[in-house]
Formats: structure tokens, sequence, C-alpha cells
């Protein structure tokens, strides 16, 4: 195919082929690096609930405390919070996907030191650090290459696909977990996936947005061709990245802009208050200590088991998500998730509860529903939809760096919990601790019910319109005096 000439900045030309018939861009390339980016998201999962299988592992045959234990688990958060920072710059240094590739060689050298020195707790920290410092700039790198080479009629989808694999990677974990005792097989079985991430990366091209925004426009071009296909004309694309590209550079965002205008300030608050809610509900103490959940409870099937049935349910309702998030709506979604998710955590606490001074041996069923309630309304609403509207309710101008203090606050939080809930069950008891979480989930039911707009099908201004308390857009856009001039790229 001949290369397209960019004949100007506002070329809008119409996507046809030689016959002269409309041709859609091809869906299957744009899939498969959908997919093969976002399995590093697999490997990421994986890391997050090793803990599960492998702590009981580690006090009966190393002799860990809980505190320790607490630790090996939290590390994996911290070391993200600390990894998220820097990913957007250094991936704007390197690459989209030269630096997916380099950030997941440090993944794999995590799981080769666990699985050689897992008796030397300090080595088992390093390890669980620079596993979570990678699996942070994952999270920030991943979601921004899909996003830019998703054309924009699939790019809904393709956005779910890091969610998606997040959740296989657990229930791998889970799985690997319930078959395999010894620590080492365990690690270097796990240690596989990051090679293979690496080595199937290979095959696929650089994102167009960054080789744009490096003026390789010759590259940017073939990337495109690549994930489009050779019958579609790919110039109209190319141009509209290069004005994108352009309008960003004039438009660069000030600290001042959070507080200056309304909708950006209060997009702020909805955005951290989602946050928020979304660690304070305890998920990750759920997932990271699921097998001795399980035990605690003391039922027919074994926590092992039990594990992996909550990782099943959690890949299905993940992908049922998918489905429903275009369909019913972002605030629906979230109102009904954190309510389920409070009910079911008030169940889970009050059996455990209750269960320090009564028999509860014939509900010892009333933990795996309550935990796989908890994981299927949590992934159709609390789960996915806090980022999908953290790329819906701020203006571009602002995107970026209040995407990042966003998912900073995530990892900072989740840090938080996976520490101190060992502490916490001490102190007081596994039952009020999963109360407090569930009384957390009804704050944020009432949260997102009285601040959260539905942000379906709208577009930036009029999210924007509806932070500020407008029923329509005034003329001119933005104009209550403190968003006037900021620049909308669409």
């Amino acid at each position: 195919m001949t290369r397209p000439v960019l004949l100007t900045e506002n070329s809008r030309s119409v996507l046809v082929s030689s016959g002269g018939e409309n041709v859609n861009p091809r869906s299957l390339p744009q899939f498969v690096g959908a997919f093969v980016s976002t399995f590093s998201a697999v490997c990421l999962g994986m890391v997050f609930t090793w803990t599960s299988p492998a702590l009981p592992v580690m006090e009966s045959e190393v002799g860990i405390s809980k505190s320790q234990g607490a630790w090996i688990g939290s590390l994996v958060t911290l070391g993200a919070f600390v990894g998220a920072i820097p990913a957007g710059p250094l991936a704007q240094v390197f690459g989209r996907k030269r630096f997916l590739q380099m950030i997941i060689i440090p993944l794999f050298f995590s799981w080769i030191f666990i699985a050689y020195f897992y008796d030397l707790i300090f080595i088992v920290y390093l390890a669980r650090f620079v596993a979570g410092f990678a699996g942070g700039a994952i999270s920030v790198t991943a979601p921004m290459y899909v996003a830019e080479i998703a054309h924009i009629s699939i790019r809904g989808t393709l956005g779910t696909f890091f969610q998606v694999q997040i959740t296989i990677g657990i229930l791998l974990a889970y799985l690997l977990g319930g078959v395999i005792s010894d620590l080492r097989t365990l690690s270097l079985i796990s240690s596989v996936f990051p090679l293979v991430f690496l080595l199937s990366f290979s095959f696929i091209p650089e994102s167009p947005v960054y080789l744009s925004s490096k003026n390789q426009m010759d590259e940017a071009n073939d990337s495109l061709v690549w994930f489009r296909g050779d019958e579609y004309d790919v110039e109209d694309e190319l141009v509209k990245i290069i004005d994108d590209i352009e309008e960003a550079k004039k438009n660069e965002s000030k600290l001042s802009d959070f507080f200056n205008c309304k909708a950006t300030f209060k997009g702020l608050i909805i955005s951290f208050g989602l946050m928020i809610f979304q660690q304070l509900s305890g998920v990750n103490a759920v997932l990271f200590y699921a097998n001795d959940i399980f035990k605690r409870s003391g039922g027919s099937i074994s926590p092992g088991a039990s594990s992996i049935l909550v990782g099943v349910v959690q890949v299905v309702a993940t992908l049922c998500s998918t489905l429903l998030i275009d369909k019913a709506g972002r605030k629906i979604l979230l109102i009904l998730s954190d309510f389920v998710m409070c009910l079911a955590l008030v169940a889970l606490g009050l059996f455990f509860y209750f269960d320090e001074t009564h028999d509860l041996s014939d509900y010892s069923f009333i933990p795996l529903i309550s935990i796989a309630s908890f994981i299927v309304f949590f992934s159709i609403g609390l789960g996915p939809i806090p980022w999908m509207i953290m790329g819906e309710i701020f203006l571009p101008k602002v995107k970026g760096t209040a995407s990042s203090m966003s998912a900073s606050l995530n990892w900072f939080l989740a840090f938080m919990v996976t520490n101190q809930f060992s502490n916490l069950v001490d102190c007081f008891g596994i039952g009020i601790t999963f109360l407090v979480f569930g009384v957390i989930c009804g704050v944020g039911t009432v949260f997102i019910t009285i601040l959260v707009p539905e942000t379906k099908g709208k577009s930036i201004e009029e999210v924007s319109d509806l932070l500020l308390g407008l029923k329509r857009a005034p003329v001119g856009g933005l104009s209550n005096g403190n968003c006037d001039k900021m620049t909308t790229v669409i």
C-alpha cells in the first residue's frame, strides 16, 4: 500500500478503499495487540495473590510471623505506589512497548530470587517490592498502550482487557497454589509468564501515538496500517493524532488548574473518593488472604478449592462487566456494586463475630457465598469503573496529572489495607474488621449516589457541565469564569 501524504493539519479524509467503498478498520490485529500487551497484567495478577497459597507454607517451613507475612503481602502495593509515579514520563522517553518490555525483566528476576532465597526474609521483601514497582509501572503503561492502538469504535471493549487479564492472573495463582506446595517450583513456574510476555510482545508494533510524538511519521504510519489493515486509509487518523499531540503541548497543566476550575476540583474529589472507597472496601485483604479466611471459616470445602472458586467467579464477573458497563451505565452499577458489597461484608463480619461464641458449623457456607458475592459485584462495578470514570471526568489539560494522583492514592491505600489487615484482625477480631469494611462500603454507596455523575454516552464538555451543575452547555463551552480557557482535545 502506498504511504499517504499528509496534505494539511485539518485534513479529514473519507476512509475509502481503492474501489471507492467505505472500509472499516480490522478488529483482529487490535484485539491481538491489546491481548498481548495486557498479558503483562496476567503477570501482575499472579504477583498479587501469590501470598494466598505461599504464606501458609512460609509460616510452616520458614517460620515467618504474622507481621512478616503482612509485609510480604503489602510490599507489592507499596512498590506499585512508587512504580506508578515515574511510569508515564518513562513511557514517553522509552516508548510504551519498550518500557513494558524493560519493566517486565525485574518482575521476572523477582520470581527467581524468591525461588532460591525464600528462606531469607529480607530477600523476599526486596523481591516483592521490586515486583510491585514493576506492577505499578505496568498498571499505568499497558492501559495507555491499549488506548493508543485502539480505534474509537472498539476502544471501550479493548479498555476492559487489562482488568480481565488481572483476574486471569489471580485465578492462575490460585490454581497453581492449589496443586503445587513447593515454593521453589511455584515461583519458577510463575517466572515463565513474564518471559512469554516479553517474547510475544516483540512481534507487536509500538504505539502510533508515541511514534508520532517523536516525529517518526513513517513508523507511525506503518504501525497504524498494522493495526487497521492494508485496506484502511489511515491518513485521517494519523492527522488527528498529530493535531491532538500539538494541542496537548500548548495546554500543559499547572497545579493551580485543580483549584481555579470548579469542574476539575469536583472531578478530583469524585476520583479520589472512588479510589478511597474502592481500596477501603478491603478487596485486597480478601484476595491476598483468601486461604486464611476460608481456613478460619471451617467449611467443608478446602481453603485452596474455595480460593479457586472465587478466582473463577471473578474472571466470569469481570467478563460480564464488559457487556454491562456501556448498557446499564456507570452510576447504577457503582451503586449496586457498593451496596451488595456492603451486605456481603456485613454478613461475613457477623459470621466470624458470632462464630467466636456459637457453633456455626451448619452455616460454614456463609463465608464462601459472602466472598463470592463481594467479588462478583466488585468486578462489575467498584473494581473497573473508578478507573474508567477517571478518564471521563477530567479535561485533557489536567487528565495526565489527575490520573497519576488518583492512581498513586489508590496504590498507597492498597498498601495500608494489606499491611494493616493482620493487625486489625489481632486488635479487633476478624468479625469486627469485616464489619468496618462493610460500613465503609455503605458510606461509599451514599457518596456515589450524591456526587458521582452518570458519564455514559456523554462528551467531556457535557460531563463538565454536570459537575458545574449546568443543565446544558453554555454558548462557547465552559464559561464559569474559571474553566473557559481550558481547551478540550477530542
